[in-house]
């Protein structure tokens, strides 16, 4: 299958083990692009768990606290930009570390993805190079 990354064991929430592919952060910037291209951000939200959090490095957005809270910080403020990956997803700890970049102006950062159990963001931290 292209694109297929063998499957990683990480630590989950409590002492559940979460199995992540490196498909599924593409499959997250892929529904997050489909929200920009739709405004449909309300579904896009979906994808975080209830009590995730969202925080932005150097750039004055959040942080947000739930799933609510990050619905309303994309209806608010929504990006009009794409997203790509421009290397390989890497793991430091517990962490899914993906390298991005906008894809109308090219500025580049990082997303530090914590995945819950049950296969939802649990936590996200961008920043900007």
């Amino acid at each position: 299958m292209p694109g297929y990354k063998p499957a990683r064991t990480v630590p989950g929430e409590g002492s559940a083990r979460v199995t992540l592919r490196f498909m599924d952060v593409d499959r997250h910037l892929e529904a997050f692009n489909e929200a920009v291209r739709t405004g449909d951000w309300p579904r896009f939200a979906q994808r975080f768990s209830e009590d995730a959090e969202m925080r932005f490095v150097g750039v004055p957005v959040g942080p947000f606290a739930g799933r609510d809270e990050i619905e309303g910080g994309y209806l608010a403020d929504p990006p009009d930009d794409t997203i790509s990956r421009t290397a390989e997803p890497r793991w430091e700890g517990d962490e899914q570390v993906v390298p991005f970049q906008w894809d109308g102006t090219g500025q580049t950062g990082t997303m530090r993805f914590v995945w819950s159990s049950d296969g939802l963001v649990r936590s996200l931290t961008v920043s900007f190079d």
